[in-house]
């Protein structure tokens, strides 16, 4: 003896509701897939592409109240901007933050600043550069 089967004849009446659902679903994904990457392009775009000034820390030189940082500053010609430091002290905590203007109209700044302290600082770091 067999059992009766359940299924629906194919064809006969349409869609089954999974199937509109599970199309509903992979459209749905889609269309928030692009629109994902198009906000991730255009972030991306304006982070590299705004982005008009770069630094770094060549080097730095710590005393009691301060540390001069030696920095290199590429710009785009007739760009103003400034650049954050800090530094931190032995066990982690900030002890001194400033930023520097360059209004320069050379593409490459190198100069060398002083980060007043409110202890022995250890550490000299870039923490970013911004036009403006």
């Amino acid at each position: 003896m067999s059992t009766p089967s359940t299924r629906l004849p194919e064809g006969r009446y349409g869609r089954s509701s999974d199937q509109r659902a599970d199309r509903t679903l992979k459209v749905v994904g889609a269309v928030l897939s692009v629109l994902m990457l198009g906000l991730i392009g255009w972030f991306g775009y304006h982070y590299v592409a705004q982005n008009e000034i770069s630094a770094e820390v060549i080097g730095f030189d710590v005393s009691d109240d301060s540390v001069k940082v030696h920095l290199e500053v590429h710009k785009d010609a007739g760009v103003a901007g400034y650049c954050t430091v800090r530094s931190q002290a032995e066990d982690g905590a900030e002890v001194g933050r400033a930023d520097f203007r360059f209004d320069e109209d050379a593409t490459r700044v190198d100069e060398v600043v002083t980060l007043r302290t409110t202890s022995p600082g250890t550490t000299a770091e870039l923490v970013g550069c911004h036009a403006g």
